[in-house]
This record gives structure tokens, sequence and C-alpha cells, in this order.
């Protein structure tokens, strides 16, 4: 990515945070084997400051959309408050698979991390930490649904584990959505579409709104999506 591509990728700024769009495929941080990913190319939006912003929260390397980004220490601090306080409203579209019969529900199940030699992954546990994500069905068309998701809390691939089971696995998702490959849909049809930061104190809330990529438009429009 050039620091011009990353740029045109950009949401909001001010100075306080910074919200772009990332592209799904690209990890926010470096993994254990090292590799292409965001923090390499965030000294491109510095804007004049002397450290380039660093990130807020996080989004799954296949997922795309809106990321927050903190453009100095006291702004990173203020908005990690807010993501722990859970104050920060984050909406996904998601294609799944299949479809709830309802159009709309809360799903409340714990999730832990589940370790093992071929690799990693969150599962549905009792004993696990407490999550909740709200959602409601969009549009439909065929074997795909339109989903947008509100998490409640902040647990890794929450929505993905979430989706998945209740029976609508997210379209492309490798970890928890396998035995759709007739179906294709990489890269996974999660997108972050939207978020609103109250920040800074005082001011109304900042919210930025990601565009469609063009890896879910079809699947989108199968389910009725008008393309706005």
């Amino acid at each position: 990515m050039t620091p011009d591509q990353l740029t045109a990728r950009l949401l909001h700024r001010d100075g306080m945070m910074l919200i772009i769009d990332k592209p799904a495929g690209l990890p926010v941080h470096a993994g254990p084997r090292g590799g292409d990913n965001l923090m390499m190319y965030l000294d491109a939006l510095r804007f004049g400051l002397p450290r380039p912003p660093e990130l807020a929260h996080r989004l799954d390397r296949d997922t795309s959309g809106c990321l927050v980004l903190g453009r100095h220490r006291k702004a990173l601090a203020r908005l990690g408050a807010l993501f722990s306080d859970g104050r920060v409203e984050k909406v996904y579209w998601a294609v799944v698979v299949g479809g709830p019969p309802q159009d709309g529900g809360i799903i409340e199940a714990p999730l832990t991390k589940l370790n093992r030699k071929t690799g990693w992954r969150m599962v549905v546990d009792p004993k696990g930490q407490p999550s909740r994500t709200e959602w409601r069905v969009l549009g439909r068309g065929g074997r795909l649904s339109w989903i947008e998701a509100r998490p409640r809390t902040g647990r890794t691939h929450q929505i993905r584990v979430h989706l998945a089971s209740i029976g609508s696995p997210i379209l492309g998702d490798p970890v928890y959505g396998r035995g759709t490959a007739d179906l294709g849909g990489e890269p996974m049809h999660l997108h972050a579409r939207t978020v609103t930061v109250p920040l800074p104190p005082g001011k109304p809330p900042v919210t930025a709104t990601a565009p469609v990529p063009v890896h879910m438009q079809a699947a989108l429009a199968a389910c009725g999506w008008a393309g706005e």
C-alpha cells in the first residue's frame, strides 16, 4: 500500500483521532511470522505530528471497514476508555450462508479461546467471557442473508462465532464458515460499516461510514442492497 492509497482511505480526521477504511486481507499488526501489515504504513498519517497514529482497537485481517486510530497518547487513553466502557457504537454488515428464521434478535453466548496443535479458535463455552451481539436481517436472497450486527462486548471473533452459532456462518469465513466453498465468498464478507465515537468531549459524537468493498457488492445486491 502506498501513502497515497492509505490517505485515500481516510474517513475522518481531527486533532485526536483518525478513522480509516481498512481493506480486507491486511492484518492490522504483524503476526508471529511478520509480513505485510497496517502498522508498516501509518507514518503516512502523521499529518505534522511527531509520531504516527496508533490502533485504538482492532479488526480481523479479513474484515474490512471502519478502524479508529489515536493520534497521540492522551487520545489513545481516552479512546481506550471509551471502547472498554462500551461507549463506541459499532455497526457491522455481514453476508451469511442460510439465515435465521427470525428477522432479528440478541445472541448471548460466552466465548473462550480453544488452543490446538493446528491453531486456535474461539468457541462458545458457558464458562467463557460474557458476550452479547444484537442483530437484524436487512435482506435475503437465495442461500444468502444480509445481516446487521451490533456487538455489545468486544470479544475476539465475536460476530463470526455468534452468527455461526445460530447456523448462519459468514460467507468466506475461513475458520467458522467451512463447508460453503461452493458459494465462493473470499475474502470474508464482514464489513465494519459505521462507527460512532463520542470524542472530543462536549461535542457531538463523530460518525464515520465505510463504503461497501467491491468483494461484497454482488452478494449484498443479491440480498436486496441497492448500492447506497
